[in-house]
């Protein structure tokens, strides 16, 4: 893969922004892989590649990082992946637009595994808020700039 040319590439079982995304990246010229299990139904469009994989829980995660390289952009709201990537050398990108680094991915897995203890003892959190039109386009002007930034620093 070349430095200048990322590939998007989506966990796409429950990603709510796939068509903002495939937009995203044929306005760019920048190819797309949509990863998800069988279970989901991905409709092929120009631009996009589809890879659908068993499914076994960390499938996705793990068909990604073994095609994810420097450079790449990887949209996901798993923070263990997101971990993983970015220490590939890829950027990660939440559906709502957050852009994962090394300063918050470890406060980020330390939340989550506190909250995975509270339900194991019982106890309830919450999960995430429906996503509106604003969180969309919030999550476009935050993929666009991630676009933007790689070509500008991608020129000679």
């Amino acid at each position: 893969m070349k430095p200048g040319k990322p590939t998007i590439v989506v966990d796409a079982d429950a990603c709510p922004v796939k068509a903002e995304i495939a937009r995203t990246g044929k306005q760019f010229g920048v190819p797309v892989l949509m990863v998800s299990s069988y279970d989901h139904l991905l409709v092929p469009e120009e631009g996009v590649d589809i890879v659908q994989v068993d499914r076994h829980s960390q499938a996705v995660d793990l068909y990604i990082v073994s095609r994810v390289v420097r450079g790449d952009i990887v949209v996901t709201q798993d923070f263990g992946l997101a971990a993983i990537v970015l220490a590939k050398g890829a950027v990660a990108l939440s559906n709502q637009g957050q852009i994962y680094d090394d300063r918050t991915i470890g406060y980020l897995l330390d939340r989550r595994h506190e909250q995975a203890k509270r339900r194991r003892s019982g106890g309830r959190t919450k999960g995430p808020r429906a996503m509106t039109e604003e969180d969309r386009r919030h999550f476009q002007q935050k993929l666009t700039k991630v676009l933007l930034e790689r070509q500008e620093n991608s020129e000679p």
